[in-house]
């Protein structure tokens, strides 16, 4: 998982705010917000933010974990094709 990049007090997000999401969004960087020294927010960029929507969408689906968990047993049983067999090469 990808970890804060930065961590910045509001104040100097309400300062530097266009510079700071330009890091958000050119750099892919996550950033931390604090309130007198207390974590209240974070700033990821949009493609981040879908993606982590996306997840929660696949995790929250009980079949798609059933078929998920079926497969990581299967993969530490042995049980699985080379890309030979899958694609005939």
């Amino acid at each position: 998982m990808r970890e804060v990049q930065e961590v910045i007090p509001i104040t100097q997000v309400k300062r530097d705010f266009l510079d700071i999401m330009r890091k958000v969004e050119e750099l892919d960087e996550t950033v931390a917000i604090t309130k007198k020294g207390v974590p209240v927010g974070v700033l990821i960029n949009i493609k981040r933010y879908e993606g982590l929507l996306e997840t929660i969408d696949i995790l929250s689906d009980k079949e798609t974990m059933k078929v998920l968990e079926r497969a990581k047993k299967e993969f530490k049983e042995g049980k699985v094709l080379t890309h030979a067999e899958v694609w005939g090469e």
